[in-house]
C-alpha cells in the first residue's frame, strides 16, 4: 500500500520522509509537489495517465497551502470523484486558521493535523499518524488489492 504525500516545500518533504522512515513506516511514499500534480496522480491523468487509477493510496497527507491548486481545492475534487471520494485524506498543514479547519472538514477531510515546528514532535506525530492511518484504519477498497 502506498502513501501519497502532497507537499510543496522541499525541506518539509524531506523532514516528512525522514520521519516516516525513522517511525518504521514501511510503505511506498509517492510525493506530489503541487495541487495539480496531486489531482493528476489520483485521477491518473497528465503525466500519470499510465498509472493504475484503481491502485489507490491507503492515505493522503495533504498540505493546504500549495501552488496551482490549494489543498482544499484538491480535497473538493477528490471528494467529487467516485473513484477517489473514499480515500482517507489527512490535512497536514502549518495553518492554524480556524476557517481552514472548518473548510477542510466541510470539504470531506478525515483529519486536520497542525505540523509541529519541533522535529522530535513531528517524528512522534508521524509515528502516531502512521499507526492509525496505515496500521489500524480500514478502507472499503483495501480488500480489492
Amino acid at each position: 500500500m502506498t502513501i501519497l504525500l502532497v507537499e510543496d516545500n522541499p525541506d518539509e518533504e524531506e523532514l516528512a520522509l525522514i520521519a516516516f522512515k525513522k517511525s518504521g513506516i514501511d510503505r511506498k511514499i509517492d510525493v506530489a509537489r503541487d495541487g495539480q500534480e496531486a489531482v493528476d496522480y489520483m485521477l491518473a491523468q497528465g503525466e500519470y495517465e499510465s498509472r493504475d487509477v484503481t491502485a489507490l493510496p491507503s492515505v493522503i497527507f495533504l498540505d493546504i497551502n500549495l501552488p496551482k491548486l490549494s489543498g482544499l481545492e484538491v480535497l473538493k475534487i477528490l471528494r467529487n470523484d467516485e473513484r477517489t471520494k473514499l480515500v482517507p485524506v489527512v490535512l497536514l498543514t502549518s495553518s492554524d486558521e480556524e476557517q481552514d479547519m472548518i473548510n477542510g472538514y466541510s470539504f470531506g477531510a478525515n483529519s486536520y493535523i497542525r505540523k509541529p515546528f519541533d522535529f522530535n514532535e513531528f517524528l512522534l506525530q508521524i509515528k502516531t499518524l502512521g499507526n492509525y492511518w496505515i496500521d489500524n484504519n480500514r478502507t472499503p477498497y483495501a480488500t480489492r488489492r
